[in-house]
């Protein structure tokens, strides 16, 4: 069952743009070159759109966002993947958090913790098993107010 989380709505075709505006002040917060290479130019962002668009009409993504005065106030977004069922991971569901985020005019507000509590109802409704998600220095406090905990395994990476 999900419960309504005053501020809260889907995103829509029409928020791409503003999407696309918060992540990339997203990644601005985090910083450093893994987020932000020298190299990266601007085309990540029509990637960015075109994955946005597909993504809202797929049952595998969920997009929340909390409007501002003019433009979007915060958005975080959940997806679910299918991996191989065993005995720590029931159905095989998992789940991930990307990106939530909130413009630094409206933070302080509850917004991250309403698109988080929305999200979490999301997860449920899916039965996934386990949420993953990376979070930021700032972010942390909260995903731990929310039940998340260190993962058992460490977070390793490889670019090709």
């Amino acid at each position: 069952m999900t419960h309504h989380h005053t501020g809260v709505r889907p995103a829509t075709a029409d928020d791409v743009a503003e999407l696309v505006r918060l992540r990339a002040l997203l990644f601005e917060d985090l910083g450093g070159e893994f987020f932000n290479p020298p190299s990266a130019g601007d085309g990540w962002r029509d990637a960015l759109a075109a994955v946005l668009l597909r993504k809202l009409t797929e049952q595998d993504a969920r997009i929340l966002v909390v409007d501002g005065e003019r433009g979007l106030a915060a958005c975080g977004i959940g997806t679910v993947e299918q991996w191989f069922p065993g005995p720590h991971s029931r159905n095989g569901r998992i789940g991930h958090v990307i990106g939530v985020v909130t413009d630094p005019a409206y933070r302080r507000r509850g917004h991250s913790r309403a698109i988080m509590l929305g999200l979490l109802d999301w997860f449920r409704e899916r039965e996934a098993v386990r949420v993953d998600l990376y979070a930021s220095r700032e972010g942390e406090p909260l995903y731990r107010q929310l039940g998340f905990s260190d993962h058992p395994d460490p977070a390793l990476c490889w670019r090709p």
